[in-house]
């Protein structure tokens, strides 16, 4: 009997600390939500704020319309064109480098590599995604632009085409990374009644594992390339910083994060048009990367194949 009461007291002790750590855990994490939350509100309030001042001296019809961006020289406008034009074209280009091989490598490592092997080459794409970014411009300023003037004679030092190739290797182990494990969650009973039916290994990679695995892969591509647009060292050093509405990828050109470290760098007076111009065109850059990741889980929401 006295046996039987100590028992039941351990399991009334028991599920009185379970709960108690429940409550707190349930409390830590529920802080955290409130905290990601909170700095996520705080940031796009301060950038609204600073935005309203800038576009009640300029017009936003002008903001978007006008193809010249010249906030410092005289005659000023305020056109984003060539802000937007530059960062897409850096991204579209890295892209032609981070989709294919960023592909080709999960797959690899999804299919076909051992887990020796796997476990190799994991961590060395790690590395290349733990290199500094301004790393990452001076080698597409010192080595890859060298490079490419042997093959086109007129390219400028500063260029979007050295940044968009460097930009696309950074972002490999991205794309990478995400693609691997959307393959990794296809059923390997689907490979398994490939192989069955006579197809080989390749052909069951492309035909079978790839469709199957397809939203995730999109939107590895889609958050992959949301993280070139919002890239500013690589592009600040090698691409320079000419604000030019062309998409001629051998020109000098600036993107909307390289023109933020510039002029936060310069002396524009606090509270001036050229100071509240930062947070003008950092909302619009928020608001790119926000609508590329919602983009992103909307694919992976709307396709995904749950086996």
């Amino acid at each position: 009997m006295i046996k039987d009461d100590k028992n039941l007291k351990v399991r009334r002790s028991h599920r009185l600390r379970v709960k108690i750590e429940g409550k707190v855990i349930g409390f830590l994490v529920g802080s955290a939500a409130f905290i990601t939350i909170l700095v996520t509100i705080s940031i796009v309030w301060n950038l609204a704020q600073q935005s309203l001042g800038f576009f009640s001296e300029i017009s936003i019809i002008e903001f978007f319309s006008s193809t010249r961006w010249s906030p410092i020289l005289i005659p000023r406008e305020f056109g984003i064109a060539p802000l937007v034009a530059g960062t897409f074209l850096v991204m579209i280009i890295s892209s032609f480098v981070a989709v294919p091989i960023g592909l080709a490598v999960a797959i690899f490592l999804a299919e076909y590599a051992p887990n020796n092997i796997r476990k190799i080459l994991r961590p060395m794409l790690e590395v290349l995604a733990g290199i500094p970014t301004i790393v990452y411009g001076y080698f597409a300023l010192t080595f890859v632009t060298p490079l490419l003037k042997l093959v086109f004679d007129d390219m400028i030092i500063f260029n979007a085409l050295s940044a968009g190739l460097v930009m696309g290797i950074m972002i490999i182990p991205f794309v990478s990374s995400l693609t691997e494990d959307a393959l990794i969650s296809v059923p390997n009973s689907l490979r398994q009644a490939s192989y069955a039916l006579g197809a080989t290994k390749f052909e069951t990679s492309i035909k079978i594992v790839v469709p199957a695995a397809l939203s995730g892969i999109v939107a590895a591509f889609i958050l992959g390339l949301s993280r070139a647009i919002g890239e500013t060292m690589l592009v600040t050093i090698a691409a320079g910083a000419t604000p030019n509405l062309t998409f001629n990828p051998i020109e000098s050109i600036q993107t909307m994060t390289a023109y933020i470290v510039q002029l936060a760098l310069g002396e524009a007076a606090h509270g001036s048009v050229e100071y509240q111009s930062i947070y003008a065109v950092g909302i619009l850059l928020f608001i790119i990367t926000f609508a590329m990741n919602t983009l992103g889980h909307w694919v992976v929401r709307r396709w995904r194949n749950v086996y």
